[in-house]
């Protein structure tokens, strides 16, 4: 099956399987949630919940624990969108060519939306759902992988220091730091869940490891190279954005085309990082491969 018509099917199953979980606008609760539905809903590549499940379809597994995980780790993507986009954070009116939630909503309620989705997601982690197919061990090692990934160690701090670094002459290792936290931490987790729901072997989980960090990096660059290039409506949020908050970003450091070429070398050594496993990874393969031809 062509990696777009692959995308399109497994979106669906991660749209059907947040609409499954995710709470209904009912009651004195209803605006509540009503904002975290918005956001939730509004379109997305579900990258993250998509890497989850098909890590484990690479190594034989399919079940209801990983859609559930799936889930939680859209959830938590969707929370980081809707606190990045708040004025005292990157101050966006777009998002998936959409108002952004606080535009809709209001700053309070935006934030509390991101924090309901975020709750959320961790209760999802804890429930039967999982605990039906994980030991006591592997849930509470998926829920801290996820948990890091999420925190002051990862995407948390990887905002912290992006916003400090702010119209300021930093360091590229700064940058790569940030990269890697903000944006790739996040990917990574999501690779690893889904290896640990598959019961993934020690030297299994360190290569599956390796290439979600190189996928997130290439994310990220591309990403870079995007905001230089694209068009609002391409990217369904403003171009241009990371230049006039004065962002560092690749093609600051490197150029547009050297940053191409370093986005193609972390996807080369994400797809060397599978060279161990038969074909029921060429779903990753091709994601990886993909990453470098997107255009939003």
């Amino acid at each position: 099956m062509p990696i777009k018509e692959a995308l399109k099917t497994m979106r669906q199953q991660v749209d059907a399987g947040l609409e499954a979980v995710m709470l209904k606008p009912e009651g004195l609760l209803s605006d509540h949630i009503e904002a975290m539905r918005y956001s939730l809903f509004a379109g997305g590549k579900r990258v993250r919940p998509i890497l989850c499940l098909a890590t484990a379809q690479a190594l034989g597994t399919n079940n209801a624990a990983l859609l559930t995980a799936a889930c939680s780790l859209e959830l938590i993507h969707t929370y980081s969108l809707i606190h990045d986009d708040l004025p005292a954070m990157d101050n966006d009116d777009l998002r998936r060519g959409k108002p952004t939630n606080h535009k809709i909503y209001g700053e309070a309620q935006a934030i509390l939306a991101g924090d309901g989705l975020l709750t959320l997601a961790f209760e999802l982690l804890t429930s039967e759902k999982i605990s039906n197919f994980l030991t006591g061990r592997e849930q509470v090692r998926l829920i801290s992988v996820i948990a890091q990934a999420v925190g002051s160690r990862g995407m948390v701090g990887g905002q912290a220091i992006d916003i400090a670094s702010e119209e300021k002459d930093i360091p590229f290792s700064t940058l790569r730091f940030i990269h890697c936290c903000k944006t790739g931490a996040l990917i990574t987790a999501s690779v690893q869940a889904g290896a640990i729901i598959a019961g993934a072997n020690q030297e299994q989980f360190a290569l599956l490891t390796k290439y979600g960090e190189n996928i997130g990096l290439a994310f990220q660059i591309i990403d870079d190279i995007l905001n230089v290039e694209g068009t609002a409506e391409q990217l369904g949020k403003a171009a241009g954005s990371d230049a006039k908050r004065g962002k560092a970003t690749y093609p600051d450091f490197f150029g547009l085309e050297l940053s191409r070429a370093k986005a193609g070398e972390a996807v080369a050594n994400a797809v060397s990082a599978l060279s161990g496993f038969d074909k029921r990874a060429d779903f990753l393969r091709e994601l990886a491969e993909y990453l470098l031809v997107r255009k939003k």
